[in-house]
C-alpha cells in the first residue's frame, strides 16, 4: 500500500517539476472496540493529526480486532500490512520483553519522554522489531483486580485466592501467577463479559477506567485495592513507512503524539474520579490492602514482573545494560518509598 501511494506521489512531483509533496496518508487499526475509552483517546489523536496536517499527512483508520486480531495488529505492521496500530506493548511481548518497564512503571510519558526512556523505547522497538515507537498514550492509568465475591484476607492481611478464578492476560500472569498463585484463565478483552457472565471466571485485572464501557460492573461487585502496574499503551508505525514520509509529515505526527501523551494522561486522573464515584453509587465495594500485606502486593507485582523481563532480554540480548537504564527511566524508587 505504502510503496504504491510513494510512486504516485513521486509521479505528480515529475509532472509538475515541483519539489512540493502530495499529502501522503498511514493505514492504521487499533486493538479494542471503538467503543472503549482508550480507542476513543487514540481516534482524537487521529483527529488532531488529521487536521493539523490537511495536505501533508493522513491517517486512515481500517478498524479494530475485527479487521486484523488484537494479537496479530503488531506483526500486521511490522511485516507492513498497515502502517500504523495502536496497543499495548504486552500484545507483542513475545517480540519486545522491554516492555514490562512500561507496565510497572510508576512515571506518565511526559517524564520518560523528558528523560529519555521513550527515545530508548523507540530504539528497541526500531532494532527488535522494525517499527517506530511513535508514543506512550493514555499512561499514568494503573490497575485493579475487580471480584465478583467479596475479597477475603488471610490471617496476616494478604489477598486470599482460595475459589478465585481470576482471567488473566500477557500484562498479569507473572504477578498473578508467580506471586497471587491464583488459578489464571487467559482470556482476550472481548470474551471477558461472556466469561464473567457464565462464571468461567469470577475475577480480573483491568484498569481504574473503562469498566463502565465494557460493562463488566453488571457482574463485578468489588475493586481491590491499591492498584498496580500502568497502560502501556503505544502507537507504533513501520519503520519504512516512517521513513518514506517526508520531514513535515513525520514533524506533524511526533509534535501531535507529544502533545497526546500530556493531554491524555490529565484526562483520564479527572475520568478516573468520575468513574469511581458512579461505580460506588451502583454499589461497588473496596477491600484495601494495609501495610505490610499492601507492600508486598506492590512488591510482587512489580519483582516478578521486571524476573520475566530480565529472563526474557537474556534469552534474546540486545544490550545488556537495557535492563537496569530502563528501571532507571520508567520506575522512581523514591515516589514509591524505596
Amino acid at each position: 500500500m505504502k510503496h504504491i501511494r510513494m510512486t504516485g506521489l513521486a509521479a505528480a512531483a515529475a509532472l509538475c517539476g515541483s519539489t512540493a509533496l502530495a499529502e501522503q496518508t498511514l493505514t492504521a487499526v487499533h486493538a479494542f472496540a471503538p467503543t472503549l475509552v482508550y480507542t476513543q483517546s487514540f481516534l482524537q489523536f487521529v483527529d488532531q493529526v488529521n487536521e493539523r496536517g490537511a495536505g501533508v499527512v493522513q491517517i486512515d483508520v481500517r478498524g479494530g480486532p475485527e479487521a486484523i486480531g488484537m494479537f496479530q495488529q503488531a506483526d500486521a505492521v511490522r511485516d507492513g500490512v498497515v502502517d500504523m496500530a495502536y496497543t499495548p506493548g504486552s500484545f507483542y511481548a513475545g517480540a519486545l520483553p522491554e516492555k514490562d518497564a512500561l507496565v510497572t512503571s510508576n512515571r506518565v510519558a511526559a517524564e520518560a519522554r523528558e528523560n529519555g526512556g521513550i527515545d530508548l523505547i523507540n530504539e528497541i522497538h526500531q532494532e527488535r522489531m522494525g517499527v517506530w515507537y511513535l508514543g506512550w498514550f493514555d499512561s499514568g492509568v494503573c490497575y485493579n483486580l475487580w471480584t465478583v465475591n467479596e475479597p477475603r484476607l488471610d490471617a496476616d492481611g494478604n489477598l486470599s485466592m482460595d475459589d478465585v478464578r481470576l482471567r488473566g492476560n500477557p500484562v498479569y500472569n507473572a504477578f498473578f501467577t508467580n506471586y497471587l498463585g491464583a488459578q489464571v484463565i487467559d482470556l482476550p478483552t472481548g470474551e471477558v463479559y461472556s466469561a464473567l457472565e457464565r462464571g468461567i471466571v469470577n475475577a480480573t485485572g483491568w484498569t481504574q477506567i473503562g469498566l463502565l464501557d465494557l460493562r463488566w460492573n453488571e457482574f463485578v461487585n468489588w475493586r481491590v485495592e491499591p492498584c498496580f502496574f500502568s497502560t502501556d499503551l503505544g502507537v507504533i508505525i513501520n519503520l519504512d513507512s516512517w521513513n518514506s514520509l517526508s520531514e513535515e509529515a513525520r514533524t506533524i505526527l511526533q509534535e501531535v503524539a507529544i502533545e497526546h501523551e500530556i493531554a491524555s494522561a490529565e484526562a483520564h486522573r479527572e475520568r478516573r474520579d468520575r468513574e469511581f464515584e458512579a461505580l460506588a453509587e451502583g454499589g461497588m465495594g473496596v477491600v484495601e490492602l494495609e501495610g505490610d500485606a499492601a507492600a508486598n502486593y506492590l512488591r510482587g507485582a512489580r519483582e516478578e514482573t521486571w524476573n520475566r523481563m530480565r529472563e526474557l532480554m537474556a534469552a534474546a540480548p540486545l544490550d545488556e545494560g537495557h535492563f537496569d537504564r530502563l528501571i532507571e527511566l520508567f520506575y522512581d524508587f523514591e515516589r514509591a518509598g524505596g
